[in-house]
């Protein structure tokens, strides 16, 4: 009895392979003379993969590996697409040296050839330098190499449509995951309808570092509270995962089927970072052109860090809520109702020149810092209660409705600060919430 081929490697060297049933377009053969290895993505470790055919459409992968592959399916919305923005997003907020630590893997998934082609050409126009470079490929995974998706038992009492939807679905992502194995250390899922915060990638590798510094048993990190969007893996988990994803298919969404592999590998909880990187940015669903205004209400489009600070308030804090909060990614400061001239100052640990200030408070509309001016300072010094500030300040501006940015600020402050403070100009009774302050430097 021969072998099982569901669990034979079987790699998409493409030539040869063009004539299938649909005949693909010459349009979507671009970068084929690059044939993908036998050997560059088969996990090493001891876990037989999914037994299934590639056909590359656009770019190919290339070594050494690199620290991060990004995933996205997409296929043919009924109103609009937005895979281009969310390419275009992925690229522009990274850094060359960033671009030069990713590969994104799109998988074309839906089976309307005409489609396929259009999307493909409008990739190659769009993203000629990332393809060459290696940064991205395209590919699709032939109709005849999936399971039935009709036809399917009805959990949760779902119409068959959305049935067929979400198990083809995770077939799709079960594809996906399987060929992006090896191409990086770390793998990311996004889906085709979401925008980036600048600088995601060193973000998520300083996430990653800390887990490993701390020894911390992980199967998922979380960079989006919305459903697939921003879930990390080590590339390690991914064979068992695209495996994991196939086998279940059709018995629940994707997002619930992730849990549970999370909590097969051991991780009891959910390790969730905040604010969030990626936004979801699609209003029209890929089932069936449904409207959907889904947003992360924890996204901040900015996740490079403020430098170095030391930060002081003397504003009552609630519980552990503290000032510095406000100046890292980690939280927010919630202080007790706040007195004319109260304040909070972050003191740079080096002088830089500011270019930007943005500065949010509140939450859902409440506990707003209603009144308070933004300056910076220069020359610092130490108060007698022991704290450091700055011996001469500047204001930038006022808060509007408890919020205030300001980019340029080069421009009328070309010397370099030390300080950033927040004064509150009038008292009030409500608590306050400074849910971040961003500084951008030279």
């Amino acid at each position: 009895m021969g072998p099982d081929p569901w669990v034979l490697i079987q790699t998409c060297a493409l030539q040869g392979r063009m004539m299938s049933r649909d005949l693909v377009p010459q349009e979507l053969t671009f970068g084929a003379q690059r044939s993908v290895s036998d050997a560059s993505w088969v996990e090493r470790g001891g876990y037989l993969p999914l037994n299934v055919t590639y056909r590359l459409l656009a770019g190919a992968p290339r070594a050494p590996q690199r620290f991060l592959s990004i995933g996205m399916s997409s296929v043919r919305r009924r109103r609009g697409s937005y895979l281009l923005p969310t390419l275009s997003s992925l690229f522009l907020q990274s850094s060359a040296e960033e671009r030069s630590s990713m590969v994104v893997v799109v998988l074309l998934a839906d089976f309307d050839v005409g489609w396929r082609v259009r999307t493909a050409r409008d990739i190659q126009a769009a993203f000629a330098v990332e393809l060459d470079q290696g940064q991205l490929v395209v590919l699709h995974v032939p109709q005849d190499q999936y399971p039935s998706v009709t036809g399917l038992k009805r959990n949760y009492n779902d119409a068959p449509e959305r049935v067929s939807f979400r198990s083809k679905q995770n077939l799709d992502y079960s594809f996906l995951i399987h060929y992006s194995a090896g191409l990086g250390r770390y793998y990311l899922q996004l889906e085709d309808d979401v925008s980036a915060a600048k600088h995601f990638l060193s973000f998520i590798r300083r996430r990653v570092a800390e887990q490993e510094a701390k020894k911390t048993t992980w199967a998922m990190l979380e960079f989006s509270v919305l459903g697939y969007i921003g879930k990390l893996y080590k590339s390690a988990h991914l064979p068992l995962l695209a495996r994991f994803l196939f086998l279940f298919y059709q018995e629940m969404p994707c997002d619930w089927l992730m849990a549970r592999f999370r909590e097969l590998l051991t991780q009891k909880e959910p390790i969730v970072f905040k604010p969030s990187l990626f936004q979801h940015m699609g209003t029209y669903s890929s089932f069936q052109g449904t409207h959907n205004r889904l947003k992360d209400k924890d996204f901040d489009e900015e996740s490079s860090s403020n430098p170095p600070a030391q930060v002081y308030s003397d504003m009552s804090t609630y519980q552990n809520q503290y000032p510095k909060l406000a100046w890292d990614r980690d939280g927010f400061f919630w202080g007790r109702s706040p007195g004319n001239g109260s304040y909070l100052t972050a003191v740079l640990t080096d002088p830089a020149v500011v270019t930007r200030i943005f500065v949010e408070t509140g939450s859902e509309g409440k506990d707003l810092l209603l009144s308070a001016r933004v300056e910076i300072g220069r020359d610092v010094i130490t108060t007698g209660g022991g704290e450091k500030s700055c011996e001469e300040f500047e204001s930038v501006g006022t808060l509007e409705n408890g919020r205030f940015e300001e980019l340029g600020l080069d421009r009328r402050y070309p010397a370099a600060s030390s300080c950033l403070r927040l004064t509150v100009t009038a008292a009030q009774k409500d608590w306050v919430i400074i849910k971040r302050i961003r500084i951008s430097t030279k």
